[in-house]
């Protein structure tokens, strides 16, 4: 109860004041410490360098007349670095700006200006002060064609709107995955485009109380999330692909986050799942391809909003271990369209007699046992779904480990051939796909 009316509380006044004003609540999301990692005071000017015996950078950043362009000469600079006016910076794809492991590398608070053709590196390792490879606090900036390497968080927006990130490359230090920073993190940031850009070997992408995001084309390995959004609605993952990380996409507490013709590949391991909900409301999950997960989408308490919907349209779910995953079932989904295929279990639904709570319609199922007589392409007898040994492992989760073993198979085979009780109806689709559809073409980058 308490934490409904917090929600409650949140939703009504302080994620409309964040997103009218993007100023945080009092308190919310700062850390604990001051300096770079804090939104809520200036970014201190630099005092020295951190590695002497090369030149500083921030020496020519000073130079440089507000609204000008600094085309910097090939070669390896000392950070930190502050730019706190509009300047177009570029190195060309030559220059190195070294943050010789302490605190943040470089830190944009300006508008309207341009980071280009650089490579930061060898932040600190503070999660504290939050030490990155770029602090972001301005807004109508262009970040392109940066590598990052070698940094604790790599790109981190905080309030920081209208943005373009694009063509970069973003990798952390080399960490366990829980001490890693995030490759790109947005806290209190709107309206931004993330284009183009390879995050390899981070923590997370994150988008905290971030509404109005696009996220296009980009690629994800050796992560633990893709994208994790919180309380961050209006949001839009299109055209991307994720392979090898524990969680592909994660939707919690979010409204209206369309995830649309997205590749997501190989989320295994205990939590593995391309794509997750957490209470979370209104979104539509359309034309991605989800193949060897563990579970291709997992959901609890979503739809959560009361009468609003969840769609999955023209998705192909295959060659998972489960490839929907209901758990706490409250119903609102509405599954059009998609291929299932070569899942381990096609849907598991927790709960009994919730097989009405979910609208089915129009799916290819690789195992459907009917006919097309009139050849419309539609089953002629509706396709269902029972659970039947399957409830063992639904209801005690350890026995899930046993799911494909000989002893199981055999208890399975036993139950449909002779059953004690009655089977549990998973889900009926009265209008069944009989043929597969073409396999949809996605665009690679």
């Amino acid at each position: 109860m308490l934490r409904t009316l917090a929600l409650l509380a949140l939703t009504a006044g302080g994620l409309a004041v964040a997103a009218a004003t993007s100023k945080p609540p009092p308190g919310m999301g700062a850390p604990a410490s001051a300096g770079w990692g804090s939104s809520t005071e200036p970014a201190p000017m630099p005092t020295a360098p951190n590695v002497p015996h090369l030149p500083w950078l921030q020496t020519l950043v000073d130079q440089a007349p507000a609204g000008s362009t600094l085309k910097l000469p090939p070669g390896t600079y000392s950070g930190p670095v502050l730019v706190n006016k509009p300047l177009v910076i570029d190195g060309g794809g030559k220059v190195v700006v070294d943050g010789g492991g302490k605190g943040t590398v470089f830190v944009l608070e300006a508008n309207s200006s341009t980071l280009r053709g650089l490579h930061l590196k060898n932040s600190g390792a503070s999660h504290d002060s939050d030490d990155a490879c770029l602090n972001v606090r301005g807004d109508y900036n262009t970040i392109e064609a940066l590598v990052i390497s070698d940094c604790l968080f790599g790109i981190d927006l905080k309030q920081a709107n209208e943005n373009l990130i694009r063509g970069n490359k973003i990798s952390s230090k080399p960490l366990s995955l829980g001490l890693r920073g995030d490759g790109l993190r947005l806290w209190y940031s709107m309206n931004n485009r993330i284009e183009d850009n390879e995050v390899i070997d981070s923590r997370d992408m994150v988008v905290w109380y971030s509404n109005g995001n696009v996220f296009s084309n980009n690629l994800g390995r050796r992560s633990r999330y893709s994208i994790h959004f919180m309380f961050a609605n209006d949001n839009e993952v299109a055209g991307n692909r994720f392979y090898d990380n524990a969680v592909g996409v994660y939707l919690m507490y979010t409204e209206r986050v369309n995830v649309r013709n997205n590749v997501i590949s190989h989320a295994t391991g205990a939590t593995g799942m391309g794509i997750g909900f957490k209470e979370a409301s209104s979104s539509v999950i359309e034309g991605n391809e989800i193949i060897y997960c563990a579970v291709g989408i997992g959901s609890d308490l979503s739809p959560f909003e009361p009468d609003s919907k969840i769609h999955f349209r023209n998705n192909r779910i295959a060659y998972n271990g489960i490839g929907i995953m209901f758990t706490s079932e409250l119903g609102g989904n509405i599954a059009a369209g998609n291929v299932f295929e070569g899942n381990l279990t096609h849907v598991m639904q927790a709960g009994r007699g919730a097989s009405n709570l979910n609208e089915w319609r129009g799916n290819y199922w690789d195992d459907y046992q009917g006919f097309d007589r009139d050849g419309d392409n539609v089953g002629d007898t509706p396709y269902e779904l029972f659970a039947f040994a399957d409830r063992i492992w639904i209801e005690i989760p350890p026995a899930r480990f046993f799911k494909t073993s000989p002893a199981m198979e055999a208890l399975d085979f036993l139950e449909r051939l002779a059953p004690f009780s009655s089977p549990d109806l998973m889900l009926r689709d009265d209008s069944p796909r009989f043929k597969k559809p073409r396999k949809q073409s996605h665009e690679r980058g």
